[in-house]
């Protein structure tokens, strides 16, 4: 019996007695662990989600207000531009940001730099976004278990590109946004099936067969994440 055969033979085993192509399948157990060690936004899953995403080697930064947050982007992407700049000799910086995100937390970036909106109505193109140098959003869950970050695309989080195209990603993740299991991360996302979704764990990287990191390959090559107190 060949390996098809075999496959079929099993489907229809499984599914003898069954009335009707659209009959009525049993049950299926879903027996698997749908909460974590750690609460919601607890000391605890803050502090796997940063021992995680350090790991993958992204920079976490925490500020207790969100007035801070305003600052800190201002700094992260100062000292960003500044070793452009050494490199360069450009002084000339851009950032990208979604239509819905809080426009105050781009307001400490440096004099001179050039914000930029995307949003679906106006979308930039890849050429253009190829030419900015950073990113900044919001997230819509973060999951401690994995160092997960999960964008699904909400106005202060954009489209997919804006976050897969520029070298730097600025990621600002609230303390009340942080579960401990992909569950439970799955079952608010699942709030918004319709939704496109950027599943984010650190830089981008990849690695050759002698396993060589390379990062940039098919997204940011820095990843900043600020977790700000909800």
């Amino acid at each position: 019996m060949s390996a098809r055969s075999e496959i079929l033979h099993r489907v229809r085993a499984a599914l003898d007695g069954v009335t009707g192509h659209q009959g009525t399948l049993p049950p299926v157990a879903r027996e698997y662990r749908r909460t974590g060690e750690h609460a919601p936004g607890s000391p605890g899953a803050i502090d796997l989600l940063v021992d995680r995403l350090e790991d993958y080697k992204a920079h976490v930064h925490r500020v207790e207000t969100d007035e801070a947050v305003t600052a800190l982007v201002g700094e992260v992407l100062a000292s960003h531009f500044a070793t452009l700049d050494a490199e360069t000799g450009d002084a000339a910086r851009s950032v990208v940001v979604p239509a819905g995100l809080a426009t105050h937390w781009v307001d400490g970036l440096p004099s001179g730099t050039t914000v930029l909106t995307d949003s679906r109505e106006a979308p930039m193109t890849a050429l253009e976004l190829d030419e900015v140098d950073a990113v900044v959003t919001a997230a819509r869950v973060a999951i401690a278990d994995t160092g997960t970050i999960v964008l699904d695309g909400a106005e202060d989080q954009g489209r997919r590109a804006i976050t897969l195209v520029p070298d730097v990603h600025v990621c600002v993740v609230r303390t009340d946004q942080v579960v401990d299991s992909v569950p439970e991360g799955v079952a608010i996302l699942a709030e918004h099936p319709d939704r496109p979704q950027t599943w984010i764990s650190g830089p981008s990287a990849t690695s050759d067969i002698e396993l060589s990191r390379v990062e940039g390959v098919h997204g940011p090559r820095t990843l900043h994440v600020i977790i700000v107190q909800a």
